[in-house]
């Protein structure tokens, strides 16, 4: 009998050691979801900026979070506590991050600051290329320190900016451009959608329920990138906005819905069917997606007018 006590007794103390264990790393990953970097503070909105800037420091102060916050860069930990054990969630986020990185570090470099024969700005080819790296490579080289490099080279391009001459390519303010990156991140956001109402794995295998919370902190990913970017973008493009006030209202209702896809944070990420009597996270994060995809689709038409 005293052996079934103590049993008990060390069965309730695992089970309450797992259960705060959770809740602290549910608290930390709310915590850590808060990028402290505002744009208008560190580029005030009555001060002159040399174009290129606020994009690419933001971009930096994005990936510069992930790996020196929280627990640093999760996909890549060793397997013993690596992204598919406890703190997965942040690990299936980052792995969403580098991937929105990615694609808007290459239309940067392939548009954003390049005209037809022009050069590639050599600091943003170094930083598009790092970021392209193994984001579950633990070394030669590890991941952390190709991101690490890619976000010393994107500084590196702003400090290009301020020299005489400046040897960094300026952000040009042409529209069809801009298309670009309204197109590439709305092709994600449309991949984010399709993961968000995914039934089947792509071996036709089921999606599990244990499962499902990788497809939402993936899709949170891309919205956490675009949340802060789009709100580079406006500050950027601030003449084309003026001069069209129609823009400016769907640049801040996209905005909007990324900053709610982004933070949304359950405590458990539930799937239960629309009849059924608890959430489906999934769908609700998806409401938010599907808004900034439109709102991105109208911002694209009224570019291309």
């Amino acid at each position: 009998m005293l052996q079934i006590k103590k049993a008990g007794i060390y069965a309730a103390i695992g089970f309450t050691v797992f259960v705060l264990i959770i809740f602290a790393l549910h608290v930390g990953q709310k915590v850590h979801n808060h990028l402290d970097y505002d744009i208008d503070h560190e580029f005030p909105p009555d001060k002159p900026f040399i174009s290129g800037e606020i994009y690419a420091s933001t971009l930096a102060a994005i990936m510069d979070h992930e790996l020196h916050s929280g627990f640093g860069w999760r996909p890549n930990d060793f397997f013993l506590w690596g992204r598919h054990v406890m703190a997965d969630n942040n690990a299936n986020r980052q792995l969403g991050i580098i991937m929105a990185v990615r694609e808007t570090t290459r239309v940067f470099k392939d548009h954003l600051t390049k005209i037809s024969s022009n050069n590639y700005d050599p600091d943003l080819v170094i930083a598009d290329t790092d970021f392209r790296n193994d984001a579950e490579k633990w070394w030669l080289p590890s991941a952390e320190s190709k991101y690490k490099d890619g976000v010393n080279h994107l500084r590196a391009y702003v400090a290009g900016l301020h020299q005489a001459p400046a040897r960094s390519a300026q952000l040009n303010q042409r529209n069809v451009e801009l298309v670009r990156l309204i197109q590439s991140w709305g092709d994600m956001l449309g991949d984010a959608h399709a993961n968000l109402y995914r039934t089947k794995q792509d071996d036709g295998s089921p999606v599990h329920s244990w499962q499902v919370d990788d497809y939402f902190y993936h899709a949170q990913g891309y919205a956490h990138v675009m949340f802060h970017m789009m709100q580079a973008v406006r500050r950027e493009y601030y003449v084309a906005l003026k001069n069209k006030p129609v823009l400016a209202t769907l640049f801040d209702e996209a905005i909007d819905a990324l900053g709610k896809a982004a933070t949304m944070k359950p405590l458990v990420v539930l799937d239960d069917s629309p009849e059924g009597l608890f959430a489906n996270h999934r769908k609700n994060l998806d409401a938010y997606i599907s808004e900034a995809r439109q709102k991105m689709y109208s911002i694209r038409e009224e570019l291309e007018r």
